[in-house]
């Protein structure tokens, strides 16, 4: 039985010291301009003070427009790069991989910060307007251009953000995405954006640089026959170290009708993986959890809540298999001793029964 506190290898890059990933996470603590602020800094590094095998950053966005939330991480922009570089620095100091995650919300943009919302087709409900063919080059590009930026500041690796209903996925749904042009109509041009990244990023980032890909079956218009073979396609193909499956419950079963009586996580564990790995995040929140994801077949986990409750949660895991998070709510003072600046704290009293009153 794999356990909790192996290390994970990967194709590329460094191994991590355990299977334990941060989850990326929204906190809305940096500045405006998508610089890091010391608050996002502090609370990143002491998760990987904490004993993460690997620190990932909340969605950094690729193009000023599409911000998806104030305060968010920038990666946009040479600007970034002194907070960017600083940051992969003090994570690697404690012996973990330093990862961005990558992003652009597209018709989820913050409409309030952004006044020219896009997406792969018009929206109504959001006012979003389709992208053009070369704004969708363009797009593909700096996605390029924000890993490279990224190499350059010293991280071990980016992850794209292709799930929850972002610009990548809004290409990927036939229900978002009905474009005529080759990106829009059959899911070999909906998944050709994705792709084309994948071929870019690959291709002119360092050999040894960590890369991977979040998906999500389900919601978002995003179908489970097509995010299975998707996920298949991309680890025969070779060019991504892993796979970083967000499943919403990770042992949950499938929303769809003909795909229930299994796990939703077993159509992507039984896949031939070859050396790319795969990662589960959704409610893996106590330690049979974690050990019960990789049981299940996965190659490594995604924390988000726990890591959010404890700064140091592998290492809570690693003194007590059945460790079980605080109960909730909790006090916004339990939360910033746990390195959450106020900003962080507002924006966790959204999420039901988190913060006490």
């Amino acid at each position: 039985m794999t356990s909790l506190f192996d290390p994970v290898t990967f194709a590329r890059g460094p191994a991590m010291k355990n299977r334990f990933m941060l989850a990326p996470l929204t906190n809305c603590q940096s500045h405006p301009d998508g610089r890091l602020s010391d608050e996002e800094f502090h609370w990143l590094v002491m998760r990987a003070k904490g004993g993460f095998g690997l620190t990932m950053t909340c969605a950094a966005h690729v193009q000023a427009r599409g911000q998806g939330f104030p305060g968010q991480l920038g990666a946009f922009s040479d600007i970034h790069l002194p907070g960017l570089t600083r940051l992969a620095a003090a994570i690697k100091a404690h012996g973990g991989l330093a990862v961005v995650q990558l992003h652009h919300a597209g018709m989820r943009s913050d409409a309030s910060l952004v006044k020219d919302l896009v997406s792969a087709s018009e929206d109504a409900a959001t006012g979003a307007r389709a992208l053009t063919t070369d704004e969708v080059s363009q797009l593909r590009d700096d996605f390029i251009a924000a890993a490279l930026r990224c190499e350059r500041a010293g991280f071990d690796g980016v992850e794209i953000h292709g799930a929850h209903g972002y610009v990548l996925t809004q290409f990927l749904s036939a229900e978002t995405n009905r474009r005529t042009d080759r990106y829009g109509g059959s899911l070999e041009n909906r998944e050709r954006l994705v792709l084309e990244i994948i071929e870019g990023i690959r291709a002119q980032c360092r050999a040894d640089f960590n890369f991977g890909i979040r998906l999500s079956p389900e919601r978002y218009g995003v179908k489970l026959g097509e995010i299975v073979p998707l996920a298949q396609r991309l680890m025969r193909d070779g060019r991504l170290d892993y796979i970083d499956m967000s499943l919403w419950d990770a042992f949950k079963e499938p929303e769809e009708a003909e795909f229930k009586g299994r796990t939703l996580a077993s159509y992507f564990t039984e896949l031939d993986r070859g050396a790319t790995r795969l990662a589960a995040a959704g409610k893996i929140n106590t330690g049979e959890k974690a050990q019960a994801a990789l049981d299940a077949g996965f190659d490594f986990i995604a924390v988000g809540r726990g890591a959010i409750l404890h700064h140091d949660f592998p290492r809570r895991v690693e003194a007590d298999a059945k460790f079980l998070p605080i109960n909730l709510p909790v006090s916004a003072a339990y939360l910033r001793d746990e390195g959450l600046s106020d900003v962080f704290v507002k924006y966790m009293s959204n999420w039901k029964n988190f913060v006490a009153a």
